[in-house]
């Protein structure tokens, strides 16, 4: 969906999602997402009842709805998919914005658990969905790949625990090693598991 075939509750959402990954759920205030929506004024008491805890909520569940979307597109642009395939994908869309953007955002989901799940248990509870729901998609498609069941959930916890420490480290350091340092060493200890009984 493009940007003006959304509505105004959509972008609003896309706004906060966006602004959260670049300044974190305190520096994203509740104007700035209209602002970033071109939405109008009133809209926020309208679609968002809950204020700025439910906006971050949604956000966060759009977060996580995205990268699980992105997993199987990511697998149906491979000709043979492989876990190390999948994997350097999911981290190349990094290093690939990395590399036009500089290093100013980051992962919606990790900045709200960060900025406030300790401290709003909704929040806390959309950030685990959103890994959850991520987790799930990437469990699955290690599974369609041949890797065992009982294998390939934790495989999918341990290549989204990378993915995102990885990003954490390239934004700190302002430079992409750390995410090509896990394609490098986990990608062919997730193929390994493609067979096994």
């Amino acid at each position: 969906m493009t940007e003006s075939e959304r509505g105004p509750r959509e972008r609003m959402v896309f706004s906060a999602a966006q602004l959260i990954r670049r300044r974190g759920v305190a520096g994203a205030g509740m104007r700035d997402v209209v602002a970033h929506a071109h939405a109008p004024r009133g809209s926020l008491q309208h679609y968002f009842p809950g204020g700025k805890e439910q906006l971050v909520n949604e956000a966060v569940r759009w977060a996580g709805r995205y990268a699980a979307k992105r997993v199987a597109r990511f697998v149906a642009g491979m000709a043979e998919p492989t876990p190390s395939g999948l994997f350097a994908a999911m981290v190349g869309q990094w290093t690939e914005e990395f590399a036009r953007e500089g290093f100013a955002g980051g992962c919606p989901v990790v900045a709200a658990t960060v900025g406030c799940a300790e401290s709003v248990e909704s929040t806390r509870v959309a950030a685990a969905g959103a890994f959850g729901e991520w987790v799930g998609a990437v469990g699955e498609a290690l599974v369609g790949m041949g890797v065992p069941a009982g294998r390939a959930g934790g495989l999918a916890v341990v290549m989204v625990s990378a993915v995102e420490g990885a990003v954490v480290v390239a934004r700190a350091e302002r430079d992409v090693r750390a995410l090509e340092a896990v394609v490098g060493e986990l990608g062919v200890v997730l193929d390994a598991a493609v067979g096994e009984r």
